[in-house]
């Protein structure tokens, strides 16, 4: 028994090690446009974090000249894909983009050149735009596109349209992006002027305010959740474990309600600002009410031995495995449409994978050590000695006989 509690201790310290294995990985995903070293020694005065595609751009604007040095970054891409920036000073959709390609050419050297989109059809072929442009180069290094540019924009272009596109390549040209998920949300008004305004059209509320949404969430409904639920189910299985196991529950799931509360009114924020919802939002009621509901079960759970007991053990099981499932699904949920570099997705994963494993590697301990407990006492004598002799059960019979 020593030596499953001493394994069970190291298991709880493992999960308990994942959360700022998580907070690490997190962070280092969060850091803004602005901690960013060009290699090239080039410096840049103003950069935004835009919102979809884990793409960035930097600048430094000239207001009297009406110019701008530009370098717009894509992050987690590949060689075999393309990507590009593009201002449409007409309207905020495709046509009209006046655009900055790159990609690799057949010969495998790096294409950088405008392009001007008039169709939905284009293959982006090399054409000039509505304004100047010079100074058009590109590099590509550990999965990270950046192109660089200075545009003559001209006194009246402060505020713009901007729009940024990743796609594969076909046959040695730029194949058709995708127009669902973050490629048809990839469009943002700019200013130049002003670096701390919003991102709007497409942008929503800013990407901070989506980093820390997601941060809130994942941590509380996706990690948090489970892992008071693992203290639950098998901590309070070992002699002795009562009534750590229930403080170790309680303090684990309102940590949790308390940042998801958090995480969803953040959320309500998004939402209002024109940020995307639907399927995602949704859940994310249904999860607000069951970890309500969950509360709720905390203040009304009656005595272990009261006749309500079966009916409350009922309502908080069922709940709270509907919400824990849900959670994780939203969790996933909310990855794809925040669209991070890939090892957010990889990281949570990482975990969740983990959580599962212990649970089940518990799920058999404990279901050991009760069949070992029963077996222990379905061998006990169910009566005392009467006389200080034997306990009398030496006849055979068993000692659940009369």
């Amino acid at each position: 028994m020593k030596k499953i509690r001493s394994a069970l201790f190291y298991v709880v310290l493992m999960l308990l090690s994942c959360l700022p294995l998580f907070f690490t990985v997190a962070s280092s995903q969060t850091q803004t446009c602005k901690s960013y070293t060009f290699s090239n020694n080039r410096a840049y005065s103003d950069c935004v974090d835009l919102p979809v595609l884990s793409s960035f751009l930097h600048w430094n604007y000239s207001q009297s000249a009406g110019s701008a040095d530009i370098a717009f970054r894509k992050t987690g891409s590949s060689n075999s894909r393309w990507v590009s920036w593009a201002i449409n000073p007409k309207s905020r959709g495709m046509i009209g983009c006046q655009a900055l390609v790159a990609y690799f050419d057949s010969a495998g050297g790096i294409r950088a050149y405008t392009s001007s989109i008039t169709s939905y059809d284009t293959t982006m072929l090399e054409s000039s735009l509505s304004f100047g442009t010079s100074n058009i180069s590109a590099t590509f290094a550990s999965g990270e596109w950046t192109i660089f540019a200075k545009l003559q924009l001209g006194s009246g272009m402060t505020t713009v349209n901007q729009v940024w596109q990743e796609g594969p390549m076909n046959s040695g040209n730029p194949g058709t992006h995708s127009t669902s998920g973050a490629n048809g949300r990839s469009r943002a008004t700019l200013n130049f002027a002003n670096a701390t305004a919003p991102l709007g059209s497409g942008g929503g509320s800013s990407s901070t305010s989506k980093n820390v949404h997601g941060m809130l969430n994942a941590v509380s409904w996706g990690i948090l959740m489970p892992l008071g639920v693992i203290f639950a189910r098998y901590v309070k299985v070992f002699e002795g474990a009562d009534p750590a196991w229930f403080y170790m529950h309680v303090t684990c799931q309102t940590s949790a309600y308390i940042l998801g509360v958090s995480g969803w009114a953040t959320g309500l924020r998004l939402g209002d600002g024109g940020g995307e919802t639907g399927y995602h939002g949704a859940l994310g009621a249904i999860l607000f009410i069951g970890g309500t509901l969950q509360v709720f079960a905390l203040l009304l759970r009656p005595k272990k031995d009261h006749k309500y007991r079966l009916f409350w053990n009922i309502y908080h099981h069922s709940i709270g495995y509907t919400t824990i499932i849900l959670s994780i699904v939203n969790v996933f949920k909310g990855l794809d449409i925040l669209d991070p570099s890939q090892v957010w997705k990889t990281a949570y994963t990482v975990i969740i994978i983990v959580l599962g494993s212990v649970a089940l590697l518990l799920e058999i301990v404990t279901w050991y050590i009760v069949i070992k407990r029963r077996r222990s006492q379905r061998h006990q004598p169910k009566y005392p000695p009467s006389n200080g002799g034997a306990v009398g059960y030496s006849t055979g019979q068993s000692h659940y006989g009369v």
